[in-house]
């Protein structure tokens, strides 16, 4: 309750004017409170066991937000979000920030921060935001580049200056500085990076995404990269019940600044059909990898890429290839995903394992949302053998979670 309270008083700082400042028909002072308040709440069980020497996981956890949209003055608005992350049932998980790593990883540790605060300027067809703020240019959970980690309790957010024109038709251009990275265990990671998104729908054949990503990291200048890559995706009617829909994609990655890593590419092929409200479809991803260094994603929601157990959210020094195959549907007016992924490496096209994810979530009245979540990877002995580092080798792992959350 404290940190709830926190939360408010937080907020309430933020937007409070003194009334006596003001008249009521000022245009300011309307703008200021005539806002829009929000809150989510989101409760979750995690369960961990892994065929290794820690002890098995188990955590409950709650996310909790409270922010507050101003209304818009002349073109400018402002938005402010604060976050807390709480264990409710003891400390049975290693959240990779206290010294207790005997248990399996559940990456959600305790902490209140303030998630979002930044000014907006809207006018003339472009969209301007400085300051703390969540920053992904796919919607969930496409976040394959820049995302926001959003199934972690804490969610990565930046410290930029963002600018998004749309005064082309059909023709969406996305420029972000990043000075910060929010990460969600808490701390804070110093970088001098550049982002570059453009998003064309012109095209009869689908959507066109052009990008560039240059992270420079203040830190760890030797992680430093550029990313620069090159995304269709579409879909065309067979008939009036059946789509087809397809994804293509190719990126290069390299060193930037004062990086070290080696070319790596990247590649996506998908194909798959839309009936009736069902979706089925078979991908192949390739992130490249010679043995030393391979292609990543340091910014991405990775959770939602190689599986949710998430046994590769670093990408293996060997590279990975990835062929999966996805079912989403609707039972009982619950949403559904099945997936399958069979994961080999670049190099030396080892078997690294196989895994299975399957969830279940239904919402209700808009602001309630109930769900289940199964994830079960198997390891691979050809893989793991190779492996000279034991920090990499992948074991047998399962994770359950319920949750369920409110949203206003």
């Amino acid at each position: 309750m404290k940190k709830i309270t926190w939360l408010a008083a937080t907020i309430g700082a933020l937007v409070a004017v003194p009334v006596t400042a003001v008249h009521a028909d000022d245009a300011f002072f309307e703008a200021l409170t005539g806002g829009k308040v929000s809150f989510s709440a989101r409760a979750r069980y995690e369960s961990v066991e892994q065929d290794n020497s820690r002890k098995d996981a188990d955590a409950f956890t709650i996310r909790t937000t409270l922010g507050y949209k101003t209304g818009a003055f002349h073109g400018f608005s402002a938005f402010v979000e604060a976050e807390d992350v709480s264990d409710l049932g003891g400390d049975d998980y290693w959240d990779k920030v206290d010294t207790d790593n005997n248990y399996s990883v559940v990456a959600d540790p305790d902490g209140t921060e303030m998630n979002q605060a930044y000014l907006q300027y809207n006018g003339f067809d472009t969209e301007f935001k400085f300051g703390r703020q969540e920053l992904t240019y796919r919607g969930a959970p496409f976040h394959r580049f820049i995302g926001t980690v959003l199934w972690r309790q804490n969610h990565q957010s930046f410290d930029a200056f963002t600018v998004s024109n749309s005064s082309i038709t059909d023709l969406t251009a996305n420029y972000a500085y990043i000075n910060k990275v929010q990460s969600i265990f808490g701390g804070t990671t110093e970088m001098d990076s550049h982002l570059v998104n453009l998003q064309y729908t012109g095209l009869p054949i689908g959507k066109l995404e052009g990008y560039g990503y240059f992270l420079d990291y203040e830190d760890a200048p030797a992680t430093s990269s550029k990313t620069v890559g090159l995304r269709l995706t579409g879909a065309q009617p067979l008939n009036e019940e059946v789509k087809v829909i397809y994804t293509a994609e190719y990126a290069k990655q390299d060193d930037y600044k004062d990086g070290t890593m080696d070319d790596q590419n990247y590649y996506l092929a998908e194909i798959g059909a839309k009936y009736k409200g069902w979706l089925a479809k078979f991908s192949y991803e390739m992130q490249e990898g010679e043995g030393v260094g391979s292609f990543k994603t340091p910014l991405g929601t990775n959770h939602a890429f190689q599986g949710w157990a998430d046994m590769f959210l670093g990408t293996p020094e060997e590279g990975l290839e990835d062929m999966y195959f996805t079912v989403v549907g609707n039972i009982l007016g619950a949403k559904v995903v099945a997936v399958y992924h069979d994961f080999e490496t670049d190099v030396g096209g080892l078997d690294a394992g196989n895994e299975f994810d399957i969830l279940a979530q239904k919402t209700f009245k808009k602001h309630y949302t109930l769900g289940v979540k199964y994830s079960d990877y198997n390891g691979d002995s050809e893989f793991n053998n190779a492996q000279a580092n034991p920090k990499n080798v992948r074991v047998d792992t399962e994770k359950f979670w319920i949750y369920g959350q409110v949203k206003f």
